[in-house]
């Protein structure tokens, strides 16, 4: 599997960061042809279910994840999401963690993906390609 890791400085405190990343829907906006829905209601909570839908029309596949670990900032301590990636084409799982950093606070996403039936010379373009677009998703969801 390919495993990477992308670390960023955020402008904003730890909750507003917190809040920004874990508005799924907003990531569809920074990700080349894909939308992302969340298929249970409320507020995420470990058992939520996200779908990243990436494609055009028919020509796609869904990319569902479910939220396996939920543990928001509070009282000093670090904000802990890990979702599990529950697909037939795109398997593994992603962390993102968000830290104090006095008034700033720093984000620190791991993700462990791997294309299904793609043999595994293909992890080293996985992981470049995984670190440069979620370096976008994360850069886009701090910035707006």
């Amino acid at each position: 599997m390919a495993l990477f890791t992308i670390e960023r400085s955020s402008p904003h405190p730890v909750d507003e960061t917190w809040r920004r990343l874990t508005q799924w829907q907003r990531h569809g906006a920074h990700v080349p042809l894909s939308e992302i829905a969340v298929r249970t209601g409320g507020p995420t909570r470990v058992g939520s279910v996200v779908v990243a839908r990436t494609g055009l029309g028919r020509a796609g596949f869904d990319d569902p994840m479910e939220v396996v670990r939920w543990e928001p900032p509070g009282g000093g301590r670090p904000g802990l999401c890990r979702l599990e990636k529950r697909g037939s084409v795109v398997l593994g799982w992603a962390e993102i963690e968000v830290w104090p950093s006095g008034q700033r606070s720093r984000v620190v996403w791991r993700e462990e993906a791997r294309v299904a039936r793609l043999p595994r010379v293909f992890d080293a373009p996985t992981a470049w390609a995984g670190r440069l677009v979620f370096g976008r998703v994360l850069r886009g969801l701090l910035e707006e």
